[in-house]
Protein backbone atom coordinates (compact mmCIF):
# COMPACT_ATOMS: atom_id res chain seq x y z
CA UNK A 1 0.00 0.00 0.00
CA UNK A 2 1.29 3.82 -0.53
CA UNK A 3 0.83 5.26 2.15
CA UNK A 4 0.72 9.44 3.53
CA UNK A 5 1.67 10.91 6.84
CA UNK A 6 1.04 14.82 7.50
CA UNK A 7 3.03 15.17 10.94
CA UNK A 8 5.13 18.45 11.84
CA UNK A 9 7.21 16.22 14.20
CA UNK A 10 9.88 14.59 12.54
CA UNK A 11 11.57 11.85 15.00
CA UNK A 12 7.61 11.08 15.23
CA UNK A 13 7.19 11.08 11.16
CA UNK A 14 9.99 8.81 10.86
CA UNK A 15 9.24 6.49 13.56
CA UNK A 16 5.84 5.55 12.21
CA UNK A 17 7.60 5.63 8.63
CA UNK A 18 10.05 2.87 9.33
CA UNK A 19 7.39 0.97 11.05
CA UNK A 20 5.19 1.30 8.18
CA UNK A 21 8.04 0.59 6.12
CA UNK A 22 9.05 -2.37 7.92
CA UNK A 23 5.76 -4.01 6.88
CA UNK A 24 6.05 -3.65 3.60
CA UNK A 25 4.38 -0.67 2.79
CA UNK A 26 5.43 2.25 0.53
CA UNK A 27 5.53 5.63 2.44
CA UNK A 28 5.40 9.56 2.15
CA UNK A 29 5.94 11.96 4.61
CA UNK A 30 4.79 15.92 4.54
CA UNK A 31 5.69 18.08 7.50
CA UNK A 32 3.15 20.76 6.84
CA UNK A 33 -0.65 21.38 6.05
CA UNK A 34 -0.37 22.91 2.57
CA UNK A 35 2.09 20.46 1.93
CA UNK A 36 0.74 17.47 2.55
CA UNK A 37 -2.96 18.68 0.96
CA UNK A 38 -0.60 18.80 -2.21
CA UNK A 39 0.87 15.69 -2.03
CA UNK A 40 -2.62 13.70 -1.24
CA UNK A 41 -4.32 14.99 -4.39
CA UNK A 42 -1.45 14.82 -6.89
CA UNK A 43 -0.84 11.09 -5.99
CA UNK A 44 -2.44 8.03 -5.73
CA UNK A 45 -2.74 7.07 -2.08
CA UNK A 46 -4.33 4.21 0.00
CA UNK A 47 -4.19 6.07 3.17
CA UNK A 48 -3.15 9.20 4.67
CA UNK A 49 -2.30 9.38 8.23
CA UNK A 50 -3.30 13.37 9.39
CA UNK A 51 -2.11 15.51 12.30
CA UNK A 52 -4.63 18.05 13.37
CA UNK A 53 -1.92 20.72 14.67
CA UNK A 54 0.03 21.72 11.63
CA UNK A 55 2.11 24.60 10.28
CA UNK A 56 0.52 26.59 7.61
CA UNK A 57 -2.98 25.06 7.25
CA UNK A 58 -4.46 22.80 10.07
CA UNK A 59 -4.80 19.20 9.55
CA UNK A 60 -8.77 20.13 9.92
CA UNK A 61 -8.84 22.03 6.73
CA UNK A 62 -6.91 19.47 5.03
CA UNK A 63 -9.44 16.49 6.14
CA UNK A 64 -11.94 19.05 4.47
CA UNK A 65 -10.35 19.28 1.41
CA UNK A 66 -9.40 15.55 0.67
CA UNK A 67 -13.43 15.00 1.46
CA UNK A 68 -14.42 17.85 -1.48
CA UNK A 69 -11.84 15.96 -4.42
CA UNK A 70 -11.14 12.74 -2.98
CA UNK A 71 -14.21 11.16 -1.44
CA UNK A 72 -12.88 7.64 -0.92
CA UNK A 73 -9.36 8.23 0.23
CA UNK A 74 -9.25 6.43 3.73
CA UNK A 75 -7.96 9.18 6.30
CA UNK A 76 -6.67 8.38 9.91
CA UNK A 77 -6.40 11.11 12.58
CA UNK A 78 -3.06 11.12 14.99
CA UNK A 79 -3.20 13.93 17.30
CA UNK A 80 -2.83 14.94 21.17
CA UNK A 81 -6.08 16.28 20.91
CA UNK A 82 -8.36 14.41 23.12
CA UNK A 83 -11.53 15.93 23.93
CA UNK A 84 -14.77 14.89 22.89
CA UNK A 85 -15.63 17.94 20.66
CA UNK A 86 -12.57 17.16 18.67
CA UNK A 87 -13.30 14.06 17.84
CA UNK A 88 -16.97 14.77 17.13
CA UNK A 89 -15.55 17.21 14.78
CA UNK A 90 -12.98 15.62 12.98
CA UNK A 91 -15.18 12.12 12.00
CA UNK A 92 -18.33 14.82 11.16
CA UNK A 93 -16.19 16.20 8.77
CA UNK A 94 -14.94 12.67 7.36
CA UNK A 95 -12.27 11.37 9.19
CA UNK A 96 -12.52 7.53 9.13
CA UNK A 97 -10.45 7.02 12.70
CA UNK A 98 -9.27 8.81 15.28
CA UNK A 99 -6.53 7.99 17.30
CA UNK A 100 -4.63 10.42 19.94
CA UNK A 101 -1.13 10.57 20.93
CA UNK A 102 0.87 9.30 22.83
CA UNK A 103 -0.24 5.58 20.88
CA UNK A 104 0.96 2.14 20.62
CA UNK A 105 2.34 1.68 16.68
CA UNK A 106 0.38 -1.89 16.72
CA UNK A 107 -2.57 0.02 17.67
CA UNK A 108 -1.78 2.36 14.54
CA UNK A 109 -0.98 -0.24 12.45
CA UNK A 110 -3.87 -2.47 13.16
CA UNK A 111 -6.14 0.41 12.64
CA UNK A 112 -4.72 1.30 9.26
CA UNK A 113 -5.00 -2.52 8.22
CA UNK A 114 -8.67 -2.23 9.10
CA UNK A 115 -9.34 0.96 7.27
CA UNK A 116 -7.45 -0.59 3.90
CA UNK A 117 -9.86 -3.14 4.13
CA UNK A 118 -12.91 -1.20 4.68
CA UNK A 119 -11.53 0.70 1.25
CA UNK A 120 -12.21 -0.36 -2.21
CA UNK A 121 -9.23 -2.55 -2.03
CA UNK A 122 -9.69 -6.42 -1.47
CA UNK A 123 -9.98 -7.34 2.14
CA UNK A 124 -9.10 -11.15 1.15
CA UNK A 125 -5.85 -11.77 3.59
CA UNK A 126 -5.53 -14.24 0.40
CA UNK A 127 -5.90 -12.82 -3.51
CA UNK A 128 -6.46 -14.93 -6.49
CA UNK A 129 -6.32 -14.72 -10.11
CA UNK A 130 -7.18 -18.18 -11.90
CA UNK A 131 -4.91 -20.67 -10.67
CA UNK A 132 -2.58 -18.18 -8.91
CA UNK A 133 -2.46 -17.68 -5.53
CA UNK A 134 -0.97 -15.01 -3.31
CA UNK A 135 -1.33 -15.42 0.53
CA UNK A 136 -0.43 -11.06 1.88
CA UNK A 137 -0.13 -12.28 5.47
CA UNK A 138 2.05 -15.64 5.16
CA UNK A 139 3.30 -13.57 2.08
CA UNK A 140 3.14 -17.36 -0.08
CA UNK A 141 2.49 -17.46 -3.57
CA UNK A 142 1.70 -20.71 -5.53
CA UNK A 143 0.15 -21.04 -8.73
CA UNK A 144 -1.36 -24.61 -9.52
CA UNK A 145 -0.39 -25.40 -6.47
CA UNK A 146 3.38 -25.19 -6.89
CA UNK A 147 4.98 -22.51 -4.79
CA UNK A 148 6.64 -19.64 -6.39
CA UNK A 149 9.74 -17.86 -4.36
CA UNK A 150 9.94 -14.51 -4.51
CA UNK A 151 12.15 -11.23 -3.36
CA UNK A 152 10.30 -8.73 -1.17
CA UNK A 153 10.52 -6.46 -4.06
CA UNK A 154 9.09 -9.25 -6.49
CA UNK A 155 6.10 -10.08 -4.11
CA UNK A 156 4.83 -6.05 -4.02
CA UNK A 157 4.99 -5.94 -7.45
CA UNK A 158 2.27 -9.00 -7.59
CA UNK A 159 0.08 -7.99 -4.99
CA UNK A 160 -0.32 -4.65 -6.55
CA UNK A 161 -0.96 -6.50 -10.06
CA UNK A 162 -3.49 -8.63 -8.64
CA UNK A 163 -4.93 -6.06 -6.09
CA UNK A 164 -6.15 -4.18 -9.83
CA UNK A 165 -6.53 -7.33 -11.52
CA UNK A 166 -8.01 -6.34 -14.70
CA UNK A 167 -7.02 -2.98 -14.72
CA UNK A 168 -4.10 -0.95 -16.82
CA UNK A 169 -1.56 0.01 -14.52
CA UNK A 170 1.04 2.42 -16.04
CA UNK A 171 4.67 2.48 -15.17
CA UNK A 172 4.35 5.75 -13.14
CA UNK A 173 1.73 3.86 -11.18
CA UNK A 174 3.58 1.27 -10.71
CA UNK A 175 6.83 2.44 -9.50
CA UNK A 176 4.85 5.08 -7.37
CA UNK A 177 3.29 2.08 -5.26
CA UNK A 178 6.03 -0.22 -5.37
CA UNK A 179 9.17 1.73 -4.93
CA UNK A 180 7.96 4.79 -3.84
CA UNK A 181 9.42 7.00 -6.59
CA UNK A 182 8.73 9.77 -8.61
CA UNK A 183 8.92 8.39 -12.20
CA UNK A 184 11.42 8.41 -14.07
CA UNK A 185 10.74 7.94 -17.77
CA UNK A 186 14.51 7.19 -18.67
CA UNK A 187 14.43 4.08 -15.56
CA UNK A 188 13.58 0.73 -17.28
CA UNK A 189 13.26 -1.31 -13.16
CA UNK A 190 9.11 -1.85 -13.70
CA UNK A 191 10.20 -3.53 -17.42
CA UNK A 192 12.89 -5.51 -15.37
CA UNK A 193 10.84 -6.67 -12.60
CA UNK A 194 7.77 -7.92 -15.11
CA UNK A 195 10.42 -9.80 -16.48
CA UNK A 196 11.67 -11.50 -13.42
CA UNK A 197 7.70 -12.10 -12.14
CA UNK A 198 6.57 -13.22 -15.69
CA UNK A 199 9.18 -16.24 -15.84
CA UNK A 200 8.49 -17.02 -12.12
CA UNK A 201 4.79 -16.88 -12.71
CA UNK A 202 3.79 -17.34 -15.98
CA UNK A 203 6.53 -19.66 -17.72
CA UNK A 204 5.26 -23.01 -17.61
CA UNK A 205 1.92 -22.20 -17.00
CA UNK A 206 -1.44 -21.17 -19.39
CA UNK A 207 -2.44 -19.17 -19.23
CA UNK A 208 -0.52 -15.89 -19.11
CA UNK A 209 -1.45 -14.03 -16.71
CA UNK A 210 0.61 -10.36 -16.77
CA UNK A 211 -0.06 -8.73 -19.76
CA UNK A 212 1.77 -5.96 -21.46
CA UNK A 213 -0.52 -2.77 -22.61
CA UNK A 214 0.90 -1.00 -25.43
CA UNK A 215 1.61 2.63 -24.79
CA UNK A 216 0.04 2.32 -21.39
CA UNK A 217 2.10 -0.50 -18.95
CA UNK A 218 1.35 -4.09 -17.84
CA UNK A 219 -2.43 -5.73 -16.41
CA UNK A 220 -3.01 -8.51 -14.65
CA UNK A 221 -5.47 -10.54 -16.87
CA UNK A 222 -8.34 -12.74 -15.28
CA UNK A 223 -9.39 -13.97 -18.42
CA UNK A 224 -6.17 -14.87 -19.89
CA UNK A 225 -6.06 -12.85 -23.23
CA UNK A 226 -3.05 -12.97 -25.38
CA UNK A 227 0.08 -11.52 -23.92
Amino acid sequence: MRILIVEDDTALANFIRKGLEAEHHAVDVASEGNQGRAMAMEFDYDLVVLDLNLPGVDGVSVLKSLRQRKANLPVMILTARSRVEDRVQCLDSGADDYLVKPFSFLELSARARALLRRSHLPSESVLTVRDLCLDRVQRKVERAGRHIELTTKEFALLEYLMRNAGRRLTRAMIIEHVWNLTFDSTTNVVDVYINYLRRKVDDGFSPCLIHTVRGVGYQMCVQGASA
